[in-house]
């Protein structure tokens, strides 16, 4: 039993962690140097809803990320503008975590392995070709590409290459396993007719802000620091992450300690940054053009159904941003779960699992995809930390810290430890 992943995110990563604990030799091929993608500088965990999230996936049994992310967190149980409880997980530590983690399970890790083409019968996936000419076969393959970049997408839709973490000037841009068998992939919009989305966020280097600052980022986890009106530059509605879309991130900045100085705004001018106290000598760490723009995402979603296998194929499931508008790692960790799971299923001839909506799994996963089936659907992002999908899981009462109420509704779902079976 094969079971191949093409792309090394958050996703990819928790797909594969299904499928090898599950018994299947299991390939997992990223075409950078290094895993995890957007989550080498993301670090945000556990906020808001992504805390109810994470603790039902572990209830389910398929938590080892989020606790491995907990090991390594910088602070604990934090609070910004909109957001209570979050965890800030250091990024220079994580990403060497888990690939020691996936190697431990006998997960078979290639890098610098760019997929260009494919073989398939009819809506049956064969094998998989990379750039250097070398072919993967398997059972059942999984598409956790991500949906930002490559670079003319960047600069069509966005303000350029930023020189971004996904790094596609050094390993070529990303290439859609859904677009390579041919089925037609989703973008989202906004207003004025643009497509895509910015990622809402860029990292400084810690040490180039003044000591004061440093301080309070080591001691508290957040810094908020407010702007002089003049200084304001209102981005919000470019942004992927629409849960920091409230009018306290445009008006201060809000930084948050992973490692890296997470500086809550997709792009600022060093021109203006370098203006505000502390910040005379700011300089970016991702994406090195921070002060001109940011790596422009949701260009290219699969269709789906709830077992997160793509429409119009037979034995190839999705995962992350690919799976549609849902923003964060907690929601790649959860739907990379269930991708990774209905694999080994489809390879091993068994029903594939649908989570019902009684779970904040199994609704966000129904919940959006039924989003997206509506023109205005396609204008929003969702996200168990805010905004719309937050809002839903408030709405039906899913939202809550207690472990206790939430490992009973895992429990009353039928749940409890499912993909541990």
């Amino acid at each position: 039993m094969e079971i191949l992943i093409v792309g090394g995110g958050w996703a990819g990563c928790s797909a594969a962690v299904r499928a090898a604990k599950s018994g299947a030799h299991t390939i997992l091929l990223e075409r950078t140097d290094m895993l995890l993608g957007t989550g080498l500088v993301g670090g945000i965990m556990r906020n808001n809803g992504r805390w109810t999230a994470a603790e039902e996936c572990i209830a389910m049994g398929g938590g080892e990320l989020f606790q491995l992310t907990d090991r390594f967190c910088r602070h604990k149980n934090i609070s910004f503008p909109g957001h209570e409880h979050a965890s800030l997980y250091d990024i220079g530590k994580v990403p060497g975590a888990v690939e020691q983690y996936l190697r431990q399970l006998g997960i078979e890790i290639h890098f610098l392995a760019r997929v260009t083409s494919v073989e398939q019968d009819g809506s049956y996936l064969q094998a998989v070709r990379l750039a250097d000419g070398s072919i993967f076969k398997a059972d059942a393959f999984l598409d956790t590409t991500g949906t930002a970049g490559p670079m003319p997408n960047c600069g069509k839709y966005g303000n350029g290459c930023a020189m971004c973490i996904l790094r596609c000037p050094s390993f070529g841009g990303r290439v859609s396993l859904t677009g390579l068998c041919g089925i037609p992939e989703m973008h989202s919009e906004r207003a004025g007719g643009f497509i895509g989305a910015m990622s809402g966020s860029c990292k400084l280097m810690k040490e180039s802000l003044s000591p004061e600052i440093v301080e309070t980022l080591n001691r508290d986890g957040v810094a908020i620091i407010p702007l002089p009106p003049e200084l304001i530059e209102n981005h919000l509605a470019l942004k992927a992450c629409q849960q920091y879309a409230l009018p306290a991130f445009a008006k201060n900045l809000i930084l948050l300690d992973t490692g890296h100085a997470k500086l809550m705004t997709p792009f600022c001018s060093l021109e203006h940054l370098h203006q505000v106290p502390g910040f005379g000598h700011a300089r970016y760490e991702d994406p090195y053009a921070g002060g001109k723009g940011n790596s422009m995402r949701f260009l290219a979603m699969a269709p789906r159904d709830d077992t997160m296998r793509v429409k119009g194929m037979d034995n190839l499931f999705c995962a992350g941003e690919k799976a549609g508008l849902l923003v964060g790692h907690t929601e790649a960790i959860i739907t990379g779960a269930l991708a990774g799971w209905n694999a080994v299923q489809y390879a091993t001839k068994k029903p594939l699992l649908t989570l019902p909506d009684s779970l904040v799994a199994g609704d966000a996963i129904h919940f959006v995809r039924e989003q997206m089936a509506k023109p205005e659907g396609m204008q929003q992002k969702y996200t168990f930390s805010g905004s719309i999908l937050f809002e839903h899981m408030k709405k039906r009462g899913f939202y809550t810290t207690d472990l206790t109420a939430i490992r009973n509704r895992v429990a009353v779902a039928g749940m409890i430890n499912i993909y541990g079976h």
